[in-house]
């Protein structure tokens, strides 16, 4: 179950606990045009849910746009449950990506049960961007932005309100659990921390896990840091030794990391980095299945 979080005036958070698969954070900043929504979510319930909450927070103010930090379906599949009149933003590379994304179509079992998205259709963006585009509603300001590389995947967005100092990071953080990168950049998740901590935030809303803030911030950043720099030296000296990253992983002490829930994205987040240190496409069902084998079954969901 979902809650709303009024993190400053007018401005939500979407928080679904505990994060893991399929269970995104969104949110939506009120002014006196109606709101800018962040994010949809997975299925048509979770989304009507979110939805409902708002109009009860904000007297039933009119969605006027949205806009999904990535392609992923947490983020994204619940955009025909927007209303038609809504027009949705994105980065073109996220709108192409959704356009082929064949989980919508038909989701393999690797997720237990599988997820009922119920009455979803593909919607993508209508208006993509390349850097950055701002929207208003009244006189507020909201801001998204691309980092210029790929990182958590190559169509990241984030939402930035200058005024309020408040962050809408998309996956670009995971408070908290596992990060996933398997369709990004180790390098350019590396190179977004820096990026993400420049904006000064003092309110931040991850893509999964707890909100956080300016204290805060700094060390789920130096978490991520350590996390991309152990999957680095796991996949380095895996492939030194000609393991796969299914055996990389298996061998691999999680440490510190041991505690954050969905540990089998290390075996995905090792085939991108082999796949990028080999100059290589990732096989995405390849991926998925040994993350099942590493996980020892179906990876739990409850969407």
């Amino acid at each position: 179950m979902g809650s709303l979080h009024e993190i400053g005036p007018g401005v939500h958070a979407w928080v679904q606990p505990d994060g893991t698969w399929w269970l995104n954070n969104a949110g939506a900043v009120a002014g006196d045009d109606g709101l800018v929504v962040v994010d949809t979510c997975a299925t048509e319930r979770r989304t009507r849910r979110f939805l409902g909450a708002l109009a009860e927070a904000t007297g039933g103010a009119p969605v006027r746009v949205a806009v999904n930090t990535h392609q992923h379906g947490d983020h994204a599949y619940g955009n025909s449950v927007l209303p038609a009149e809504t027009v949705i933003f994105g980065h073109e590379a996220m709108r192409a990506a959704l356009l082929v994304d064949p989980i919508i179509d038909g989701c393999p079992p690797v997720w237990e049960p599988v997820p009922d998205w119920g009455n979803v259709t593909r919607r993508p963006p209508s208006v993509v961007f390349r850097d950055e585009v701002a929207v208003y509603t009244g006189a507020r300001r909201v801001e998204f932005r691309h980092p210029g590389y790929a990182a958590h995947t190559p169509g990241d967005v984030v939402a930035w309100l200058p005024e309020e100092r408040v962050l809408f990071s998309g996956d670009l953080l995971f408070h908290g659990l596992t990060p996933l990168v398997f369709m990004g950049s180790l390098e350019g998740a590396l190179r977004s921390l820096d990026w993400l901590a420049a904006f000064g935030a003092e309110r931040v809303v991850p893509g999964h896990g707890p909100l956080t803030d300016a204290a805060g911030l700094p060390g789920v950043l130096a978490a991520h840091e350590r996390y991309y720099r152990f999957v680095l030296d796991v996949a380095r000296a895996g492939r030194a030794r000609g393991l796969t990253p299914l055996a990389a992983a298996r061998e691999a002490d999680l440490g510190e990391f041991a505690g954050w829930a969905d540990a089998e994205r290390l075996v995905l987040n090792l085939h991108r980095a082999y796949a990028d240190a080999e100059g290589a496409e990732m096989d995405l069902l390849a991926a998925l299945g040994d993350a099942v084998a590493y996980h020892g079954g179906p990876l739990p969901t409850s969407v």
